[in-house]
């Protein structure tokens, strides 16, 4: 079952689409927390939107070993978040 999925039977709070595409970045060697509730000014990175605005959901960390490109799921429903997994063709 999917992540967008789990949270809709569970009723888990449902993040907003940031986009229907996704955020394709070259990323270096570090650490970063990438957005799972889509209200984010610094897609697809996390600014701290779920906490001021009560979203009920949290960022997921992700520790990256070194220099790639990344598919970063925009639509927030992937389900293999943080990365596209295509969802956001069926939305």
């Amino acid at each position: 079952m999917d992540l967008w999925l789990a949270r809709s039977c569970r009723g888990m709070p449902e993040p907003e689409i940031a986009q229907k595409s996704p955020f394709v970045c070259q990323e270096e060697a570090r650490t970063v927390a990438w957005c799972a509730c889509g209200r984010s000014a610094s897609q697809p990175y996390c600014d701290g939107a779920h906490s001021r605005e009560g979203t009920g959901l949290a960022p997921i960390v992700v520790k990256l070993d070194e220099a790639k490109t990344v598919a970063w799921c925009g639509c927030k429903r992937s389900g293999n978040a943080p990365y596209c997994d295509g969802t956001h063709s069926s939305l």
